[in-house]
């Protein structure tokens, strides 16, 4: 009964789109930036207290407005119009929806909201972590590589620099002409094949365990396990859900099925399963690290391809052939 229920929800319509860089990411809505996970996940970490404490939400996220927080400020703006709180949520864009969904979810099932955002603020502070650290393996790859792209125009100007006329010769002869234009080509390959490795290396725009944290938030409200698989995959199927992008679809059956073992496990062993899914979480956000770092490793062997098929064989016909070409041009050569 549990594993066809998580097929049946499984099948939520995933729209895997391109992940971005979490400081380059924009607002499709607004153009404003968007907050990072930790940004987030303190401002959630602080509803949940004031909540907890006794506030309504409404005035938790005037409080959180007052302190100057612009996305509060947003949504009580928002409120003021008559908006849904949760909808006026999901609108600042980013991981603030999947705030919302877990808001949506709780409010549902009747669920205490301050301990599901306080799951929630972990969970967004975990994945922030763990982008931090992975791209922080990356910067030194990556910076090494593209600096490594000025090396042709580097040869160019060193040959100019000790008085070879190799401007001239690129310019004017067929063969500087054969070099130039191959060099150009050369760099322009290596660029886009060492930004493509270094995208791939990069972390997807994925919250690791956040399905296994939304089905939490549903049972610890009592529900039944189908009708809380049924509110996740209702959450999760949406095209603005946040944690989506970057995530293939492989990556998700990957999902569904350890979720589904272990609420089967949760079903034998007639043990609650809200514990075995935030172990579950917790092995997903330890396993996306440690996926992390392997792969910064393996840039830096990677990045060794375009280096000695591209950048290297640019170098020789930017640098090395102009200045022999002019050496031949301005050396009479005895034919005897």
């Amino acid at each position: 009964m549990v594993s066809g229920a998580v097929r049946r929800t499984g099948r939520s319509r995933v729209r895997p789109r391109i992940g971005r860089s979490r400081r380059s990411r924009r607002s499709s809505r607004s153009g404003r930036s968007e907050a990072s996970e930790a940004d987030v996940a303190e401002r959630v970490r602080t509803l949940a207290v004031l909540m907890q404490a006794g506030a309504a939400p409404p005035a938790a996220w005037r409080h959180l407005a007052e302190s100057g927080v612009g996305e509060a400020s947003a949504v009580v703006a928002e409120l003021d119009r008559g908006r849904d709180l949760v909808e006026a949520v999901r609108a600042q864009g980013g991981v603030w929806t999947t705030v919302a969904s877990a808001w949506r979810i709780a409010a549902t099932v009747g669920a205490p909201l301050g301990e599901a955002l306080r799951a929630i603020a972990a969970a967004l502070e975990g994945a922030g972590e763990i982008r931090d650290e992975v791209e922080f393996a990356l910067a030194e790859p990556a910076g090494t590589a593209r600096l490594m792209l000025w090396l042709p125009l580097v040869g160019l100007l060193l040959g100019t620099a000790l008085g070879f006329d190799t401007l001239t010769v690129l310019v004017t002869q067929p063969a500087g002409w054969v070099c130039l234009a191959a060099g150009i080509g050369l760099l322009l390959l290596a660029r886009a094949w060492t930004r493509a490795l270094v995208r791939r290396a990069s972390p997807a725009e994925v919250i690791p365990g956040i399905r296994a944290e939304l089905l939490v938030v549903a049972l610890t409200g009592g529900t039944a396990i189908p009708r809380a698989l049924r509110l996740v995959a209702e959450e999760i199927g949406r095209e603005e859900f946040g944690p989506v992008p970057g995530r293939s679809r492989s990556e998700e059956v990957v999902v569904e099925g350890a979720i589904e073992r272990v609420l089967r496990l949760s079903a034998t062993a007639g043990v609650p399963a809200v514990e075995l899914l935030r172990a579950e979480a917790i092995r997903a956000r330890r396993e996306a690290r440690t996926s992390g770092r392997k792969g910064a490793a393996k840039l830096s062997s990677r990045l060794l391809l375009p280096l000695g098929a591209c950048t290297l064989p640019a170098f020789m016909l930017l640098g090395v052939a102009p200045l022999i070409l002019s050496v031949l041009a301005t050396t009479p050569l005895p034919f005897a």
